[in-house]
């Protein structure tokens, strides 16, 4: 008899253990994804050649935290007119900077920007066309497929405001072809 109330507690202190094992590995799951980082996919081809859709992409959460995004991070922010809809863009302007796109070059307060991320000439410059200074937490953002972009350039779009950056796209997990740190 004694030897089954032994079991019995065995067992339980088991599924009691188990319990409280998933609990925290949920809970650091939670975490990780909602303050850390998270998988996205791209869709479109608007960061080709960089990126192409179907990629998916681990999203760092945390450094923006702690740091501005600097010029030709790779940022995930949201749509504002679509829900559960993320752009992924490269960063060109920084706040209070002045953006223009002219004659197919981008100008940073009046200089030509010396990158090498677009995949073609510029054709449309849009809102750019004409001077555009940021305000002290905006940012300009492009795709790198230049003419097959919706980014900055676009009403629907415009300024990037710091407080809607998710964060900075760092690796690249899908293909297997294709893995590693962008």
């Amino acid at each position: 008899m004694r030897q089954k109330k032994v079991k019995k507690k065995s067992i339980l202190k088991e599924v009691v253990s188990w319990i409280i094992y998933l609990f925290v590995v949920i809970g650091a799951v939670y975490l990780l994804v909602h303050y850390v980082g998270e998988r996205t996919q791209v869709r479109g081809d608007s960061m080709y050649p960089t990126l192409s859709d179907g990629d998916n992409l681990i999203v760092d959460k945390l450094t923006y935290r702690f740091s501005d995004p600097k010029r030709y991070d790779i940022i995930v922010f949201p749509f504002q007119y679509q829900e559960d809809t993320f752009y992924i863009k490269r960063v060109i302007g920084l706040p209070g900077e002045t953006v223009q796109i002219r004659e197919g070059s981008i100008y940073i307060n009046g200089r030509a920007l010396e990158e090498d991320y677009g995949y073609e000439t510029i054709n449309n410059p849009g809102l750019a066309s004409e001077p555009v200074t940021l305000g002290e937490d905006e940012y300009f953002v492009l795709g790198d497929n230049r003419n097959n972009s919706a980014d900055s350039r676009e009403p629907s779009v415009g300024n990037i405001s710091r407080d809607d950056i998710i964060g900075r796209a760092i690796f690249r997990i899908w293909p297997a072809s294709e893995i590693g740190f962008l």
